[in-house]
């Protein structure tokens, strides 16, 4: 038989199998001979109090042998020669998750994407850390995988309420990742780790029949003369069917493309900051309360940071222990720095993006520009003004934390994950003057309730602007279908659906659903 167990313990004994079945047996009132396994099946550390603690869900094995599956995985049959056919542009998260379910629908996926697979891709990027070069098809937003291919593959989420998160995580599974994704109350699969997982996704949809192809842009939607949607105009031909759209939120192209279609969108709220530098070790010496640091039982420190300043949250995004940051141009002439983290979390700094959250109001649109799009060229002038600050290439500008917020220019920089390299700047006047105020002021509340992380060895590196969709493309939400263009079902980030992995994931689940549930209703042909 099994019995649940929730304990609270130290780091070393979560650490232990003996000192966990010892535990067991007293709690259970079981001879320990008896217990013949433990599963961790929920665990987060509370790292709230100078005592940091284990909290662990544990699977308590008496008088048998522990199953060696941890979960049940998906089945995905081969589809019949005559399965109706449906179009994904975009090979991130929405689009891959998006095919498989159409797989076990019973629809075939076409799976289009502009970049290239994951192999090729690594190539690309590093030739953009290398040599600055950047391919508008090919680097870290665009390409098999997505931006979180080769930006961390961090998996927690919020969006609990919009489907089954669990489900998203067995599936990652399934295909190559780690188990401790089910268990970790901040679920990682590491940059290292994804790409295989991704391949093996791509390999499951051509197993059963549907297709996966690259270097494929698409140009424009084809529609009947009721305006609904009938296939997509490639860059290699056309490709007929319903299209679930999953771009990601930086074909910006794409956008300009749609609005021009006249296809319903809005402009959608964004954040706008920085990357933030620390030492890894000092992040583990102020989260884990310890000047030794985390020792041998802790992982790398994580932290959250959150505050209001004139109306406007303040807060960490996309924060990577033990990680590094990297050029996240998609486009030549314009600098943005995104973060990342390996599996193991190992580097020796901790960084996060430092944004300030904007709301559509709180943008002017240009003269002479699209109202909708006034977001996304809010976000290219900041990175167009970054790139022109420098020589050309892909270094960054920076300064030291304690410099920004005091307003002078950093006559050095601490040493750097940032591969093309750092060079000192006044980046406070770089940014726009709302996002630098709020965010000396953010740096300056946060620091005082944490103290230390306010530091001169921390380094504020420009500029973070993707960290959202800049637009929304409206759909109906009982249909899921763009309300201008019946046959087309905008999907995940891209759309302004969704905010990171497993909530774009379980987006272009739901969008495939309803896909199929138009199909067999004859709502679309």
């Amino acid at each position: 038989m099994t019995q649940q167990l929730i304990l609270r313990v130290d780091p070393p004994t979560a650490a232990s199998d003996m000192r966990l079945t010892a535990i067991a047996s007293t709690r259970l009132g079981v001879d320990a001979n008896r217990i013949k396994g433990i599963r961790i099946i929920r665990r987060s550390i509370d790292a709230r109090q100078r005592n940091v603690m284990v909290d662990l869900t544990l699977t308590v094995y008496i008088d048998e042998e522990p199953s060696e599956a941890f979960f049940e995985p998906e089945t995905y049959n081969p589809l019949p020669a005559d399965a109706p056919q449906a179009v994904v542009v975009g090979a991130g998260p929405a689009g891959l998750f998006a095919a498989l379910r159409l797989i076990q629908l019973g629809v075939k996926p076409v799976v289009i994407e502009r970049g290239k697979d994951v192999d090729e891709r690594r190539r690309d990027m590093a030739r953009l850390s290398r040599e600055g070069i950047v391919d508008p098809d090919s680097n870290y937003c665009f390409g098999e995988g997505g931006a979180g291919a080769y930006s961390d593959g961090k998996l927690y989420t919020r969006s609990k309420k919009r489907g089954d998160t669990d489900r998203i995580l067995r599936i990652f599974c399934q295909h190559g990742a780690q188990t401790d994704i089910l268990v970790d109350a901040h679920p990682h699969i590491g940059t290292d780790r994804l790409p295989e997982v991704i391949k093996a996704m791509r390999e499951t949809i051509r197993r059963c029949g549907g297709e996966v192809r690259f270097s494929t842009r698409a140009e424009r939607l084809l529609t009947d003369n009721d305006g609904r949607v009938t296939g997509v105009d490639t860059s290699a031909g056309q490709i007929h069917g319903p299209i679930i759209l999953a771009t990601g939120h930086s074909a910006r192209d794409t956008y300009r493309t749609l609005r021009e279609a006249g296809i319903g969108m809005e402009a959608k709220g964004i954040a706008v900051g920085v990357r933030l530098e620390h030492p890894q070790q000092l992040i583990d010496r102020l989260r884990y309360h310890n000047p030794n640091g985390r020792g041998k039982y802790l992982p790398a420190a994580e932290y959250t940071m959150l505050t209001r300043v004139e109306g406007r949250g303040v807060y960490s995004f996309c924060m990577c222990p033990g990680g590094f940051i990297i050029p996240a141009s998609s486009e030549p002439g314009l600098l943005v720095v995104n973060g990342m983290s390996p599996s193991n979390r190992g580097t020796r700094w901790a960084n996060s993006g430092m944004v300030v959250e904007l709301l559509p109001d709180d943008v002017p649109t240009p003269e002479g520009a699209d109202d909708v799009l006034r977001m996304m060229h809010y976000q290219e002038e900041i990175e167009r003004r970054f790139f022109n600050a420098g020589d050309g290439s892909q270094k960054a500008p920076a300064q030291r934390m304690t410099d920004f917020v005091v307003g002078r220019p950093s006559a050095s920089l601490p040493p750097s994950s940032y591969a093309p390299g750092l060079y000192p700047a006044r980046v406070d006047r770089l940014l726009p003057e709302e996002i630098s105020r709020r965010l000396r002021k953010g740096f300056e509340e946060i620091g005082r309730k944490n103290r230390g992380f306010l530091t001169a060895e921390a380094t504020v590196i420009g500029d973070e602007t993707r960290t959202s969709s800049p637009v929304r493309l409206v759909r109906d939400p009982s249909t899921l279908q763009s309300v201008t263009c019946p046959g087309l079902f905008p999907c995940g980030e891209g759309a302004g659906y969704a905010g990171g992995i497993v909530s774009a994931a379980i987006d272009g689940e739901r969008c495939a659903e309803a896909l199929a549930t138009a199909l067999s209703s004859r709502q679309i042909i």
